[in-house]
């Protein structure tokens, strides 16, 4: 456990084992007394909270490794889902994610970011509270009444650019996405909180639609939480074991598309991230899903079954073998192909942090189901939930949709002209968006994350900034 927090890679090709692997891997943390969250992209993972029945090919398993001590039970699960439908709501708030983050989840262009770094900048000075998307729809529609506010970044909130982010808005209210930004927002230390038996609490987010049809609101959410995590958690060390273990399964989706100014950010913070006792294990098809910079870092590697039919893809099995630090008692490349389901080659760290010789190993099967719950089973356990009533209600307070709302008809002052000795978020980001509208605005927008500053700035950049809660 010591060496936990130096992040892993569950990897292999469809129908290989992953998911009981991850399901374990779950168990083993757990009973540690160690947190974890995953998401359930197939729904299966949601067995953790029932006691195993084995039976067939996993009962034999279970007879062959009698010093386990397999003891069927269920484990204490949290089921959270961002819709609130299969589990609690999970929501967090505009300004906490910020515009980076958002800019990414909305796939804006350049000069569509630099509008809504202006937009976050007139929140900020103005003191709109940006809670959920009807609040940002609300300042954009002001400031195209309202032009002054803008000053001097006037030139980049143009009436083509306003329009391009409410259609994005738009979009992302058709994938169901609004419901992810709201209060009562997430509480991380309740992602800490252990079991009533001393386990650590495991945390499901059901992500087995999110996934396929909005899967950009999936992996900024993961990125959220990864940077959320950096930003609040104290620093730990060298601790004996970690607080918290993340699974992010179909870890490709958090790199796809994603700007290289925010991968960038990505590849730091996780580097950075062990300190703070947190583990980030990431599951995926193949290890080539992950950047170099990323695959790097990772001490633990467990490799279920490849196939390779392709060139290419026989090229990319070499590059797996390689990953390896080579056993002499067999041939890594050639197993590679030859394993079977519930098999795995499986690369640690030894004692001084250096690779240890890969082995191949059976997957001891997970002392909870394998397999969902029924809809009544996951019904109960929502209720039994010591999270039960803290979330599942939405709150509406008072921010920027209802502040604007009560202004309509009011006078509007010009923006202020900053202070020099101010080090707001707003001046910061006015530094920034100067330089945009005076140069090329894509060259300004990439060297975002170096200019600006520390209020509304939330997601990777304000945890690495350093960035304040409202």
């Amino acid at each position: 456990m010591r060496l936990a927090n130096r992040h892993g890679l569950v990897a292999g090709a469809t129908g290989t084992g992953k998911t009981v692997t991850l399901q374990h891997l779950a168990e083993v943390f757990s009973d540690a007394g160690v947190a974890v969250f995953a998401a359930d992209v197939k729904g299966d993972l949601c067995g953790l909270g029932a006691a195993g029945a084995p039976q067939g090919k996993v009962a034999e398993r279970i007879a062959g490794m009698p010093w386990l001590g397999h003891t069927p039970r269920a484990y204490p699960v949290s089921l959270w889902d961002i819709a609130g439908q299969s589990g609690h709501p999970l929501r967090t708030t505009l300004s906490e994610m910020g515009p980076l983050l958002l800019g990414n989840l909305l796939e804006l262009t350049d000069s569509q970011q630099a509008a809504l770094y202006a937009a976050f900048k007139v929140a900020d000075r103005e003191g709109l509270l940006l809670l959920d998307l009807k609040d940002l729809k609300a300042l954009l529609a002001h400031l195209k009444d309202n032009p002054q506010l803008l000053g001097e970044d006037s030139a980049l909130m143009t009436t083509a650019s306003t329009q391009a982010l409410l259609r994005r808005l738009a979009t992302l209210e058709q994938q169901g996405a609004e419901a992810l930004f709201g209060e009562p927002a997430l509480q991380l230390e309740d992602l800490l909180r252990p079991g009533p038996d001393g386990r650590g609490r495991i945390h499901l987010l059901d992500a087995s639609r999110l996934v396929h049809e909005a899967p950009k609101v999936y992996a900024t959410f993961l990125l959220w939480l990864l940077a959320e995590l950096f930003e609040q958690l104290p620093e730990r060390g060298d601790a004996d074991k970690p607080v918290l273990a993340l699974f992010f399964d179909e870890a490709h989706l958090l790199f796809n598309g994603t700007p290289k100014a925010l991968q960038d950010r990505l590849e730091q913070v996780v580097r950075l991230i062990r300190s703070k006792g947190v583990g980030v294990y990431f599951v995926t098809q193949s290890p080539g899903d992950l950047p170099d910079a990323v695959l790097a870092q990772l001490g633990l590697r467990i490799q279920h079954g490849l196939r390779a039919f392709t060139a290419k893809e026989q090229k990319s099995l070499r590059a797996v073998a390689d990953g390896f630090r080579p056993n002499p008692a067999f041939d890594t490349l050639a197993v590679l192909t030859e394993l079977g389901i519930g098999e795995a080659l499986v690369g640690t760290l030894e004692e001084k942090g250096t690779p240890a010789m890969v082995q191949r190993v059976l997957v001891a099967p997970p002392q909870s189901r394998i397999g969902p719950l029924s809809a009544a089973e996951r019904s109960a356990l929502i209720a039994a939930s010591p999270l039960a009533g803290r979330y599942d209600k939405p709150v509406d307070r008072e921010s920027a949709y209802e502040m604007l709302t009560q202004r309509k008809g009011e006078a509007v002052e010009p923006a202020p002209q900053p202070k020099a000795d101010e080090d707001s978020f707003a001046d910061k980001a006015g530094d920034f968006l100067q330089s945009a509208a005076g140069q090329a605005i894509k060259s300004a927008v990439r060297q975002a994350a170096n200019q600006l500053g520390r209020q509304l700035v939330r997601g990777l950049m304000g945890s690495l900034l350093g960035g304040k809660k409202r």
